[in-house]
């Protein structure tokens, strides 16, 4: 299985932009889709995170990020608006097991830089 994150780039503070994770190798619908970030000298976190009952969303981007997938596609995407130069940061994408904690996939990386 194969994860390709892209859409990253350089933005003002206000902007918007939309990542997406191409799945490769298994169905989207075999798994949770999350995003997670690492800005420079912290730790990776949590974003966001698809169910198929739902979606949840870390603290400092609810409301104004919105994870979605096209199953057509096997794509599972990040929309970031009102972003901040908080948000600055190296988004990864991956795929979850069902029902736990687990990350059994990662994507590469894409980076995305908010100027202020």
């Amino acid at each position: 299985v194969q994860l390709q994150a892209s859409g990253g780039g350089l933005v003002q503070a206000g902007d918007s932009l939309r990542l997406s994770c191409a799945v490769s190798g298994r169905t989207l619908s075999s798994y949770d889709m999350g995003w997670f970030r690492q800005a420079p000298g912290k730790a990776r976190e949590f974003v966001a995170r698809l169910r198929w009952s739902g979606a949840f969303y870390a603290d400092p981007v609810e409301g104004r990020f919105t994870i979605s997938r096209d199953s057509a596609k096997n794509t599972a995407y990040l929309q970031m608006n009102s972003l901040k130069p908080e948000d600055t940061a190296v988004y990864y994408c991956a795929a979850l097991r069902t029902n736990t904690q687990s990350v059994d996939y990662w994507g590469q990386g894409t980076q995305v830089t908010v100027s202020s």
